[in-house]
């Protein structure tokens, strides 16, 4: 049975509507907004898993179909999820992890898919109402609704849900997500916004999620499900009560270790001794519940340091940072690189340039182009000791990528300034936490290494949050044991004028309004404090780039002169490029990129593309090379790849019999513009520059007619024998004629 509920979603009805399709799911939502149509479904199993974690899935199916394309490729079909789709997907699960019970061990599974998509609509936004809407109404337990909406910054005015092409343009892009309980998810990328333009977004944006969470709830009191009694993992008592009564004061003892390594293998010893003298006394299959005991009398010790002795397990004061040590320049032949250390957390940021042809084809829903910037960001095994086998990169390595990425773009030099095509890769050498931030300080020492002119230097921190009953307390640059114990990650890169990037997840149903502020305040003091250490190693970009790094120019032409540059059959661009070792590129805009190792080859080609495409004046002496010979002429090369003809009548000022007495192939000779004609074709003169010898009138009647029907373009020039003697015969007439006057 249809089923829907539409409301009022910043000036535009949206709809959610259940029954129309994929009615075998547990549940399926249609969300629609203008002509945005999103499918979200949601499934579970009927038996709880082994797994000690909760297994939820979500996968969000970009559909080119939605947006009117058929798919590159050779398969025409969609494949592996781009970046964009799984960046969608981590935005989609944030808000919804926390919503679900701790204990649900049955399987779950969130697919949304995109059936019709406008650009006045951000899809991922919808996608998340949908979901939101799915799981409410579904069986699953869940502690929600939540609503989301983008709060933009545009001109100085704050807008909800712009258009795709007007976000392009803005100075903010606030992505909110909100219970009625608080704020539990924030992504955002900024033109180094303040502050407090943040917390005017942030709650404007709570405030818009208000009529979608009361649609949602009206959807569930229409099509809801009942609540499904699923059962609830929890660990058994008999273990809980060894541990609290054996262990409890030694696991104190290894949290109070300095150094991590250490610490994490004295608490897994602890874990294998608690396994092996609970399974001497009959218990079996006990390491899912040890670890979570374990978990929780950690989650009580940080309690208790923080809200009874302002204190962290390292001894750290609750807003005081880890130590930060930089270094750049370490590897010689890369083009930049910049290490960032704070406490146990390494990061080794390497910059790439390349051409223009080197950017990234990035095809979504929204667009279709080319980027100039990519960030890359690696987690690998021995970043934590362990042994794993290396695979691509995964989701988490993606989303941190991404964050990377957000917290530089918007400080990189325009590219009509800075052409290069920039690759950043942040290698993960050792992690405490706040991994994501360490690489965003190593991408801005890296880039200033590469001599890449950025507007200013970026770093970033995070911040943690502990809670007991409704009290919190927030800390100040987290560590490992703190994101996976605490209740929030809240990641805040920017430069000391204002916020670039940010990420908010959390644990709980919602935070308030002044955590999130009160975590801003503390991001912006640590993000200064480690900006001044960043600063006493490099405070600005180097003044040239790296030796092994390539050089680029560029330059702007009439697009009526692209012609030229390519040549017939793209004769002189290939020669160009051969005979420098250069790489050209040319855009249909006149705007070309001349990219090489060796700088003087590209300084060279760019003087010669000049040459080739300005207009050549009356008047000008060129020095040029004769290309070719013909029965009354010369072509002369006056700029490259453009010739101009020297008539027999224009070599000397006396009588010339051959032109070869004058010239020969391979002469570089100087000569004078003397005309340009409506079709650009060049005529020169080598008597011109010579000086008149005296008696001569200067009269050449002869030569003028016979320059006129002379001349021709070089095809002409090589006409069959007969027409060369017909030319001569007439040519002798006329000298003749001459001589009689």
């Amino acid at each position: 049975m249809l089923q829907e509920v539409t409301t009022d979603f910043a000036g535009r009805p949206l709809k959610l509507e259940v029954g129309r399709l994929a009615n075998q799911s547990d549940a399926a939502v249609v969300a629609t907004y203008g002509d945005t149509v999103v499918l979200a479904a949601v499934n579970v199993t009927d038996k709880p898993t082994d797994m000690p974690f909760m297994p939820l899935r979500v996968d969000f199916e970009e559909k080119m179909y939605s947006v009117g394309r058929i798919p590159g490729g050779f398969f025409k079909r969609e494949g592996r999820p781009s970046e964009d789709a799984i960046l969608t997907c981590r935005k989609i699960d944030r808000p919804i992890r926390p919503l679900i019970p701790a204990g649900m061990r049955n399987d779950m599974q969130i697919i949304v898919l995109p059936l019709s998509v406008e650009a006045d609509s951000s899809v991922d936004v919808i996608s998340m109402i949908a979901a939101s809407a799915g799981m409410h109404i579904s069986s699953i337990p869940f502690h929600g609704p939540f609503g989301a909406v983008r709060v933009a910054q545009i001109d100085g005015e704050l807008v909800l849900n712009p258009a795709f092409e007007a976000l392009q343009e803005a100075d903010m892009d606030l992505l909110v997500a909100g219970t009625r309980e608080g704020i539990v998810q924030i992504e955002m990328g900024g033109n180094a916004v303040g502050e407090q333009v943040i917390r005017e977004g942030m709650k404007l944006g709570y405030d818009a999620c208000t009529p979608v969470i009361e649609a949602i709830e009206q959807l569930r009191e229409k099509a809801g499900k009942p609540k499904g009694d699923f059962p609830l993992w929890e660990p058994r008592e008999e273990v809980v009560e060894f541990i609290n009564s054996e262990l409890k004061d030694r696991i104190f003892e290894a949290l109070a270790m300095a150094d991590k390594s250490d610490r994490d293998s004295t608490l897994a010893e602890l874990q294998n001794e608690a396994i092996g003298a609970l399974t001497e006394q009959g218990h079996e299959a006990l390491e899912s519940d040890v670890h979570e005991v374990f978990e929780d009398v950690i989650k009580a010790r940080l309690q208790d340091l923080a809200f009874e002795q302002g204190l962290r397990v390292d001894g750290r004061r609750l807003d005081e940072m880890r130590a930060v040590s930089c270094e750049v320049g370490l590897l010689p032949r890369v083009h930049g690189s910049g290490l960032f250390n704070r406490g146990e957390t390494q990061v080794l940021t390497t910059t790439t340039l390349g051409a223009y042809r080197d950017q990234k084809l990035v095809r979504t829903l929204e667009e279709e182009e080319y980027s100039r910037f990519m960030h890359h960001y690696n987690f690998p095994p021995l970043s934590t000791g362990e042994v794993k086998g290396l695979r691509g990169a995964s989701r988490r390595e993606i989303g941190h990528g991404g964050i990377g990425k957000k917290a530089i773009e918007r400080v990189l030099p325009p590219e009509e300034e800075f052409p290069y095509t920039v690759r950043l890769v942040s290698e993960v050498l050792s992690a405490n936490a706040s991994t994501s931030m360490a690489a965003a300080c190593g991408c801005s020492l890296a880039l200033m290494d590469a001599g890449v002119p950025i507007k200013a230097a970026v770093a970033g921190v995070a911040m943690g949050l502990i809670r007991r009953d409704d009290e919190y307390k927030m800390l100040s640059d987290m560590q490992g044991v703190e994101d996976f114990m605490g209740y929030m990650d809240f990641k805040i890169a920017g430069t000391a004028e204002g916020v670039t990037c940010m990420q908010m997840d959390t644990k709980t149903h919602g935070l308030p309004m002044e955590v999130l502020e009160e975590a801003l305040e503390r991001g912006r003091e640590g993000r200064l404090a480690i900006l001044e250490q960043m600063n006493a190693v490099i405070s600005e970009a180097r003044p040239e780039l790296s030796a092994f790094a390539p050089r680029m120019l560029s330059l702007s032409i009439d697009v009526s002169k692209i012609g030229l540059v390519i040549g017939p059959g793209g004769k002189n661009i290939r020669g160009l490029q051969t005979d420098h070792d250069v790489n050209i590129d040319v855009e249909d805009d006149g705007t070309v990129r001349i990219f090489g190792i060796d700088a003087e080859n590209v300084a060279k080609v760019c003087d010669i593309i000049a040459d080739i495409t300005r207009d050549v004046e009356v008047g000008e002496v060129i020095t040029g090379k004769v290309v070719t010979l013909t029965e009354h002429a010369a072509f002369v090369e006056v700029i490259p790849g453009r010739d101009g003809r020297l008539h027999i009548g224009d070599m000397a000022w006396e009588h010339v019999n051959k032109v070869e007495d004058v010239v020969k192939v391979g002469d570089e000779i100087e000569v004078k513009v003397v005309e340009v004609d409506d079709e650009g074709k060049i005529r020169v003169s080598l008597k011109a520059l010579q000086e008149r010898p005296e008696g001569s009138s200067g009269s050449s009647r002869g030569r003028e007619s016979n320059d006129r029907r002379g001349r021709s373009d070089r095809s002409r020039g090589n006409s069959d024998r007969s027409r060369g003697n017909s030319d001569r015969s007439r040519g002798t007439y006329f000298r003749k004629k001459r001589d009689d006057q």
